[in-house]
């Protein structure tokens, strides 16, 4: 059976572009803000991370951050928490799993219009919201779960790598372990040799390494109890688990 042109000539009649007249021009995506604030290195056991702080977003956590720099409490920590296509978490343990003293914790400012995507980083914390204290992860796949709104408070993102990417994804390929209550541990240690403030850091263009394909992966929440002595271990702040 022969189905007649002319219906369909009509259409496509109907809705082509008038001659003369330009389209609409497709309206251009929202920029992503660039990192405004001071600039701390990693000099890490497996290379050279630096990072763009958000002072102007997240001022409260860059504050903080920058106190613990300053402070020399992430020197000789480790990535104690390492979950491929998902993030690596560090700032709190030495290499024997001890865990460091903290100040104070801070206010959760996960609601200032940043996002946990590839190459952020962002605050661990407790299941309360306004519980981080020293410990962040970078995230290594676009993770929008933990933004705010998404499944509560979120997880509030302060900095972005600008250089060395790369080194966060050769993380990635650490082969991880369980040490006691800790799962995720990187077998052979990942360590922060030093963090410090680069004189005259503000902000610069983000790492352009290629994205990862992806799926998060639980990140544990609060640890169990060691098996002696008998109480409950303090629980490690951590991103939410894998949906």
């Amino acid at each position: 059976m022969l189905i007649p042109l002319a219906p369909l000539l009509l259409v496509l009649t109907q809705v082509a572009t008038p001659e003369g007249v330009s389209p609409e021009p497709s309206p251009s995506p929202t920029p992503k803000p660039l990192p405004n604030g001071p600039v701390v290195v990693l000099e890490t056991s497996m290379g050279r991370i630096k990072i763009g702080l958000h002072k102007d977003k997240a001022p409260i956590t860059v504050d903080n951050f920058i106190k613990y720099v300053r402070s020399g409490h992430y020197d000789g920590t480790i990535f104690h928490r390492v979950i491929p296509n998902f993030m690596a978490q560090g700032g709190g343990f030495e290499p024997d799993m001890s865990e460091r003293p903290t100040r104070p914790a801070i206010r959760n400012e996960a609601k200032n219009g940043l996002r946990n995507l590839r190459g952020t980083l962002a605050m661990a914390r407790l299941n309360a919201p306004d519980t981080a204290t020293a410990q962040f992860f970078i995230n290594v796949k676009d993770n929008p779960f933990l933004d705010f709104g998404i499944r509560g408070a979120g997880y509030a993102v302060f900095g972005e790598i600008i250089e060395g990417m790369d080194v966060a994804d050769k993380i990635m390929l650490v082969p991880t372990t369980t040490k006691g209550v800790h799962e995720n541990v990187p077998a052979t240690a990942v360590l922060i040799k030093r963090a410090r403030e680069e004189a005259g850091g503000s902000g610069a263009a983000p790492s352009t390494a290629a994205p990862k394909p992806a799926g998060p992966a639980k990140p544990g929440g609060p640890a169990k109890p060691a098996p002696a002595p008998p109480a409950k271990k303090k629980p490690s702040p951590s991103p939410v688990p894998k949906p």
